[in-house]
């Protein structure tokens, strides 16, 4: 199987700018005018010299004006060699422009640098074959949104451009509702409450996230599901999509999600790999035809395990609704 590669320079088109109001950045004016190009691929095209203003490079924050004329080269496809491997993957919904899949727990999202197989990606790859949006890169193809290799649940891939510039901007936009299910340690007092702490890369360790005075703005909300003895199931709402967001919020709470060696010291009797925590359910308008899509994926076999062990050997306070 090969993916598309973007590397060699095609001339795509050029735009003669007609404004009607106030002059513009050029990334703004060229964000509305080109709605199938993304903002991350608009910026890089700009800085690499690719987007040439009146046959001059310029700047993201050129402000254009009236007959400026916009040359947009934007790179041709190359091919180059990402293998697709037939691997189990529970498709929850599909059509033309995307596929929403149930990503089992332990599976890096795509490849990387010397690691190239045994991802989702190379997954899709087998399921799709080549309808996959090249946005994302020659290892990223169709990837608009993530999930740690630990977490489990439903992720969207876009199978074209268009799909996937749409999804990442209703994603950016917070848009999508992403709810998840979260097994964390200690008994969580408040039945619901909102956390709302930024979150940056940890100044004691570049390798994990923290709750830091100059992170990006991260807000989660939860409500209780379930009180165990030592434990409680939580449903988790993300209001934005943060690095590691639930689990550092949580340990920084004082309840770390069971399994998250990274973020826990602590031991749990059920011996699982990885952190309990479950991509529950997305909600988000169709990137191509606006319908409204409510999709639930069902909790591993594990994890409803271990809430079986809880139920037969505590007693709880059941707030499931």
């Amino acid at each position: 199987m090969k993916i598309k590669k973007r590397e060699v320079l095609k001339t795509m088109e050029t735009i003669i700018v007609k404004l009607e109001g106030e002059r513009k950045r050029l990334d703004s004016y060229l964000a509305d005018e080109k709605r199938d190009i993304s903002r991350t691929m608009l910026k890089k095209l700009i800085d690499d010299g690719n987007i040439l203003v009146n046959g001059k490079k310029q700047k993201s924050s050129y402000k254009v004006q009236n007959n400026d004329e916009i040359q947009i080269s934007k790179p041709e496809a190359k091919e180059i060699n990402l293998k697709a491997q037939d691997i189990p993957v529970e498709i929850i919904y599909e059509d033309k422009d995307i596929i929403v899949v149930n990503k089992p727990k332990g599976m890096v999202v795509h490849p990387a640098v010397g690691n190239t197989e045994g991802t989702l990606v190379n997954a899709i790859m087998n399921i799709c074959k080549d309808s996959l949006s090249g946005i994302g890169g020659e290892i990223r193809p169709g990837i608009v949104h993530r999930l740690d290799k630990d977490t489990s649940g439903l992720l969207i891939i876009a199978k074209n451009d268009e799909a996937h510039v749409k999804m990442s901007n209703e994603i950016k936009n917070r848009e999508v509702k992403k709810i998840y299910i979260a097994l964390v340690r200690g008994i969580v007092k408040e039945n619901e409450a909102t956390i709302d702490m930024p979150i940056g890369r940890s100044t004691k360790d570049r390798k994990k996230m923290a709750v830091t005075r100059n992170g990006k703005n991260a807000i989660t909300h939860f409500k209780v599901l379930k009180r165990y003895q030592n434990y409680t199931l939580l449903k988790i709402k993300i209001d934005t999509g943060r690095t590691h967001q639930i689990r550092v919020h949580m340990a920084e709470i004082g309840h770390p999600v069971i399994g998250d060696y990274i973020y826990s010291n602590g031991k749990n009797e059920f011996g699982v790999e990885g952190q309990m925590l479950h991509a529950k359910e997305l909600e988000f308008k169709h990137p191509i035809t606006g319908k409204v899509l409510h999709l639930e994926a069902k909790l591993p076999d594990y994890f409803e395990e271990v809430l079986q062990k809880l139920d037969n050997n505590s007693k709880e306070e059941n707030l499931w609704n």
